[in-house]
């Protein structure tokens, strides 16, 4: 660093520019040839092979990008790889990464060259403004963030319910929240413990969270939307851990394997969820996949080989890596076939 700084302290102005310029093309022309291998590398899916259940996660567990930097090239390959004048564009740094982002969705065979053309040395406003022409905007994804303590309010109703703790609060904006779950959920730390979630509701769920805040009105007196969507979640991750893991609070004891069955008893999917972790098993060449999402019992040896639903024989794989092991064993014909209903 301090050598880089000494080598340009020396140069005129007029040089120091036209250095700036240089590395700035260099830039352009890096970014451009790193967009165009993941075009390749996410083709050929060597990610699985690493041990990685999607690009995204290669790309900030290995390339060591930052979240936004992984999305806004990934995006952008695959977009070039539907529109190579893309790389083009990016090569010569008429468009960012970012303006190729916000008019991917928007692009077809038919208007790509003009709005690239459109596009060209624009700024992110005039880029918005440009989609918002195309089309009217979505509702405002979901955010998650920590909260500054240690102010907490969220109402969801213009005659707000005000409590003694909450008397000296200036009134806030009705808020109504979507959870609209994008490709990577925004979530930025600003104090330990403390989140801000902001979604979007319709009439309907408005008219329930009315509904709930006057029956859990005796344990919940202050109607906070906060607490009820706790206990909302509290009761979602009891089922879905019934329906998933079979988590219950007494489990029967086991019943014996039926010859020739798919059927993956109780006992082995409570087993295997807690040995795994409830993550992916899957280990490749750089360790093992962190994949939470997604995840799927499958057969290390595949049941249409005579594998067995026992605990020694059942792990959890994310949907990418169990497709992936099936294509291993059968062929890529496999995937949409075999490993969907469990190998």
């Amino acid at each position: 660093m301090t050598s880089t700084m000494q080598s340009c302290a020396h140069l005129s102005d007029d040089d120091l520019l036209a250095t700036v310029k240089r590395l700035a093309t260099t830039e352009y022309r890096a970014t451009a040839a790193l967009v165009r291998s993941l075009i390749e590398l996410d083709v050929r899916r060597l990610y699985l092979g690493e041990g990685y259940s999607s690009l995204f996660t290669y790309c900030t567990q290995v390339l060591h990008l930052a979240e936004g930097a992984a999305y806004n090239r990934i995006e952008a390959a695959r977009a070039a790889r539907r529109f190579p004048a893309i790389l083009t564009a990016l090569d010569e740094g008429s468009v960012t990464l970012t303006t190729v982002r916000l008019l991917a969705p928007h692009l077809t065979a038919a208007n790509h060259r003009d709005l690239l053309a459109s596009a060209r040395h624009k700024g992110k406003r005039e880029i918005e403004q440009l989609v918002a022409s195309l089309r009217p905007l979505p509702s405002v994804p979901s955010t998650i963030r920590r909260l500054p303590e240690p102010r907490q309010v969220v109402l969801l109703d213009t005659n707000p319910i005000v409590t003694p703790s909450m008397s000296s609060l200036p009134s806030l904006p009705v808020v109504m929240p979507a959870i609209r779950m994008a490709l990577r959920p925004t979530e930025t730390a600003l104090a330990p413990e403390r989140y801000k979630l902001q979604f979007t509701i319709s009439h309907d769920t408005h008219a329930k969270l009315r509904r709930a805040q006057a029956l859990a009105r005796h344990v919940i007196p202050s109607g906070d939307p906060a607490e009820i969507f706790d206990r909302a979640l509290t009761l979602l991750l009891q089922d879905l851990e019934r329906r998933r893991c079979a988590a219950v609070r007494s489990p029967r004891p086991g019943r014996e394997l039926v010859g020739g069955s798919r059927h993956i008893p109780a006992s082995v999917k409570r087993y295997v969820w807690r040995r795994d972790e409830g993550r992916c098993a899957y280990t490749g060449r750089q360790g093992r996949c962190t994949e939470r999402s997604f995840l799927e019992y499958h057969h290390v040896r595949p049941y249409a080989l005579g594998g067995v639903a026992t605990t020694a024989n059942i792990e959890l794989r994310c949907r990418a890596h169990n497709a992936y092991e099936a294509s291993l064993f059968f062929g890529p014909e496999s995937q949409d076939g075999v490993e969907n209903s469990g190998t």
